[in-house]
């Protein structure tokens, strides 16, 4: 591919990233402990008057007074080594439902297993400016599931976001298989980013060196739940299609939406598109059982297509031979048609399939978890334990 920057390929073995003292990719300063102060810009209230001349120090000088008006103190000037011991001493007191055991970053260029140096250059321009795309994999019994359409999707989110991978397809593959292998998860998920690159705080990539490529694995304690849950039509305005159908880091009016339906008791917000179709939520996409038994699903040319959606519509072919459904179709659905199925659910690789039991304040069927929803739950979970080689790519721990 033309537009695909190729590098060499990575070695056999990525290497473990283990931080040395004089080694530290944290920050970018690696002075001497005995620089003299250094002056703080002096501070400024909002109509310009000076309010007082701050010294900063380094950290192994005499601690610095305390401003008696604002409470707060001299802010102490840190190598990078205190950086890293100040990042672990922070992450020992995060107490999450999620392990954060293995990280690759092409920056690094090889792995680390420390939570603390999991970390990305402030002038990565996926940082503030948003230029990056992601992808995540599932990890069942030591497997990852459906790597290949999920990276597949990833390189063409790249390409629509004019980002040169540093490595060819296969390498990035070999990466991604091999921090999960360093990470020792067996069960959790893989999620990976290519940026644009570090370089300037500039608007262009142009002065960029080199794309980026990160991953991370993730360890949840939160299982697959086949609990219905209540959604809400979001007042979020939806992405236009060139940004809906391109997986990139910019999620901040998903991010709305979610937080909006937590806000009013909900689990996501269900959005609709500029005619008034049903979408997707704001990071899965939605399946109905309509009054015929048919499964439908809204089209994926103005939303994300999702991994977990298109092999939800192939498992489902088994219920239709067994009688369970009619048919399995994609159409435009209606908020209508959607409130009045027999069953509604959201499909995506965090929730694999969910059931809805309430839509704003219609209730759905009979406000039970459906049969159908139930079904497909079992049959993805199953295709992850046994599927085929074509969905299922084996980790050599």
């Amino acid at each position: 591919m033309d537009s695909i920057l190729f590098l060499p390929e990575p070695a056999p073995q990525i290497p473990l990233f283990s931080p040395e003292p004089n080694q530290i990719y944290l920050t970018s300063y690696s002075g001497s402990r005995n620089l003299p102060f250094l002056r703080l810009t002096q501070r400024f209230l909002q109509d310009g008057s000076i309010k007082k001349t701050r010294v900063v120090r380094n950290s192994h000088q005499s601690a610095g007074f305390i401003d008696s008006k604002t409470g707060i103190s001299d802010v102490p000037l840190l190598t990078g080594l205190e950086v890293f011991e100040k990042l672990k001493a922070y992450r020992g007191k995060i107490k999450g439902k999620q392990q954060f055991l293995a990280m690759y970053s092409s920056i690094f260029g090889g792995i680390t297993t420390d939570a603390a140096a999991m970390v990305i250059p402030m002038d990565d321009h996926m940082v503030h400016r948003g230029h990056g795309v992601f992808d995540t994999a599932a990890i069942m019994d030591g497997y990852l599931y459906e790597l290949d359409q999920h990276l597949d999707r990833f390189l063409r989110s790249a390409i629509r976001s004019k980002i040169n991978p540093p490595f060819d397809r296969e390498s990035i593959r070999r990466i991604l298989i091999q921090t999960v292998s360093a990470s020792k998860c067996r069960n959790g998920s893989l999620r990976y980013w290519l940026s644009s690159g570090p370089g300037d705080f500039q608007l262009s990539s142009l002065g960029c060196h080199q794309s980026g490529l990160y991953a991370i694995v993730i360890q949840s304690q939160s299982p697959y739940s086949s609990t219905g849950v209540k959604v809400v039509t979001s007042s979020v305005p939806i992405k236009p299609p060139q940004f809906a159908t391109t997986k990139s880091v910019n999620y901040l009016p998903n991010v709305l939406s979610k937080m909006e339906a937590e806000e009013d008791g909900a689990f996501a917000g269900i959005w609709l598109d500029d005619d008034g179709f049903v979408a997707e939520g704001p990071n899965m996409n939605v399946a109905f059982v309509n009054k015929e038994k048919e499964l439908i699903m809204p089209h994926f040319d103005k939303i994300l297509s999702g991994c977990t959606a298109k092999r939800v519509l192939t498992l489902a072919e088994s219920l239709v031979k067994e009688g369970k459904i009619r048919g399995v179709r994609m159409k435009n659905v209606t908020v209508e048609e959607g409130k009045n199925a027999d069953e509604m659910m959201l499909l995506g690789s965090g929730v694999l399939v969910c059931p809805v039991v309430q839509w704003d304040d219609q209730v759905i069927g009979d406000g039970k978890e459906g049969p159908i929803a139930q079904t497909l739950l079992n049959l993805v979970v199953e295709d992850m334990k046994s599927g085929p080689p074509t969905v299922r790519s084996p980790v050599p721990y």
